[in-house]
């Protein structure tokens, strides 16, 4: 099993505020993948990632309530793989480790994701995105299935 990639998941008050902190400290913006939700934050290109997100759609995604990052820190990990065996395979393994799923697997055809928690209660996503998606957006996958 080979990793592809690291995201950081934060939920955000503001979004405008939050792309301009993280560019401001050196980092980028990846305009394929950021919307009025969202905004993928180019930590280290093609390893590692935040996604930035108002606190409205990461608490659609949260299956518990989510809390203050002021008052309590809150991110959520997703790692990403080279296949969806390999997904499969990470979240099996943190099963017999201890952990427990979270949800079923979310398969969106460009990707594919299933969680779970570690023994405390911390999620983490694992998933795999097809190639063509991840270098040029969803539509570029859907596009080559039609």
């Amino acid at each position: 099993m080979s990793v592809t990639g690291i995201f950081v998941i934060l939920p955000v008050t503001d979004l405008e505020r939050a792309k301009a902190f993280y560019t401001a400290i050196g980092f980028t913006i990846n305009p394929t993948f950021t919307d009025h939700n969202a905004a993928c934050v180019v930590v280290e290109e093609g390893h590692s990632y935040f996604m930035i997100e108002t606190r409205e759609f990461f608490q659609s995604q949260a299956q518990l309530p989510i809390g203050d990052p002021a008052v309590s820190p809150t991110s959520g990990t997703s790692i990403f793989f080279d296949s969806r065996e390999a997904v499969d395979a990470a979240v099996a393994a943190g099963i017999a480790a201890g952990g427990t799923v979270a949800g079923e697997p979310t398969d969106y055809g460009f990707m594919y994701q299933h969680g779970l928690t570690d023994p405390d209660g911390n999620p983490i996503d694992f998933g795999w995105m097809d190639p063509v998606a991840a270098e040029q957006g969803p539509e570029a996958y859907a596009e080559r299935q039609a």
